[in-house]
């Protein structure tokens, strides 16, 4: 279940003790990123009766001793402990500081005590370790950043990880990508309690849009944590990378890792958090992006250097990922760079794969070929973002892109 699917569903348990739905506690850890902190803050904290906005109770929540140092080296003090938890309905962990240390196992403890109760838990970005420490997310799906999905989906096996959502909603556990996507679940929470015109409202004063399409996917880059690259698969995906203008299919991949296909999809997944075909096929959409932003090679000559067994093939994939044909994407990204200096074919190529180096797992930074061909990587790189001229008026903007008023 993803983003709109879950609350209707699955009817909602009863809470038990003094727990109430209005009352949102937010639990704070050192070290967390003081933006995804503030998201849940801001939405649930704030009195905006007067906007159509139903009022919560927020209870700020420290996870463990004080003060708790965050971005720049503030520190904040929570007005309240764990023992606060108690009276929620609803428990948010915003982020978490780092995935590869444990969580307080204390906060862990009321985590799943709260669960028990019938407290509604979300993880925001990171915080989904947290809920995943916590055996929250155990048989649940979840996503979580697309950098961190890879990790996710290798630490916690039995936590299907999707990379590609915004959100998950899966009734009383709820996950959603970095940073700025716990906007977009924190509103669908207020959605879900207490309508469409509630959200909408509350998605005004924010000045950001009721509801996002899409998911992930075009935020995607190889970047990854370098466990991954370790992994013996990385160097029979990084021959993928290495020969995406050939046609070959996942059954040539299995053959070259020696596995069955059943067995490769499952080891695949399990490192990755993606099916390997959809991983292959958005790869070559991904380099077909960059050869039509960097070359003058025809949308057919594209299809055949990208693996593509036709252009139509291109096209329909094409449009699935990124809401735009080949011709109209090219057309929109030079239109916007009219200094446009492309770069050569080569630099594509080393792009693509970086050369051979020890994986530092680091996005700007050089990577081996096997440390990024093991990246959940299912969309374009941040290359193609808007940049800060994005927005002057009378530019064509890229397709997706809303036009300024």
């Amino acid at each position: 279940m993803s983003q709109d699917s879950a609350a209707a569903t699955e009817a909602a348990r009863k809470l038990t003790g003094r727990r109430r739905r209005e009352v949102v506690a937010v639990l704070l850890f050192s070290g967390g990123p003081i933006f995804e902190s503030s998201i849940p803050l801001s939405v649930f904290g704030i009195d905006r009766q007067d906007a159509g906005v139903p009022r919560y109770r927020l209870l700020v929540c420290g996870g463990e001793e004080g003060p708790l140092r965050t971005t720049g080296g503030l520190e904040l003090t929570a007005p309240y402990g764990l023992e606060a938890i108690s009276r929620a309905g609803t428990v948010v962990v915003p982020a978490w500081r780092s995935i590869t240390s444990p969580p307080p196992a204390e906060a862990l403890d009321a985590l799943r005590r709260a669960h028990e109760e019938g407290a509604r838990i979300v993880g925001l970005c990171t915080g989904a370790f947290v809920l995943a420490a916590a055996g929250l997310l155990d048989g649940r799906p979840a996503t979580t950043h697309w950098m961190y999905a890879p990790t996710l989906a290798k630490r916690y096996p039995s936590v299907h990880v999707d990379p590609r959502e915004l959100f998950v909603d899966d009734g009383d556990v709820l996950t959603s990508a970095g940073t700025a996507a716990g906007i977009d679940l924190c509103l669908h929470i207020v959605r879900t309690d207490h309508g469409t015109e509630a959200a909408g409202a509350l998605a005004r004063r924010l000045v950001v849009p009721p509801r996002r399409s899409g998911g992930q996917e075009r935020y995607l880059d190889r970047s990854l944590p370098e466990e991954i690259g370790s992994d013996p698969l990385a160097e029979v995906v990084a021959w993928a990378l290495e020969h995406l203008h050939e046609q070959f299919d996942v059954e040539t991949l299995a053959a070259r890792a020696y596995m069955s296909r059943r067995t490769f999809d499952r080891r695949f997944r399990s490192l990755t958090g993606s099916a390997p075909l959809q991983w292959l096929i958005t790869q070559r959409v991904l380099q077909a992006q960059r050869l039509l932003e960097t070359s003058d090679y025809s949308v057919d000559e594209v299809a055949g250097r990208c693996g593509f067994r036709s252009p139509v093939a291109l096209r329909g994939h094409f449009r699935r990922q990124l809401g735009s044909s080949p011709a109209a994407y090219r057309a929109a990204y030079r239109a916007r760079r009219p200094q446009g200096v492309a770069e050569s074919a080569a630099t594509v190529v080393e792009t693509m794969v970086p050369s051979q180096g020890p994986p530092s797992g680091r996005r700007g930074s050089p990577l081996s070929a096997a440390a990024v061909a093991m990246a959940a990587s299912m969309g374009p790189g941040e290359h193609s973002l808007p940049g800060p001229d994005a927005y002057v008026p009378g530019r064509p903007a890229l397709p997706g892109q809303r036009s300024a008023p």
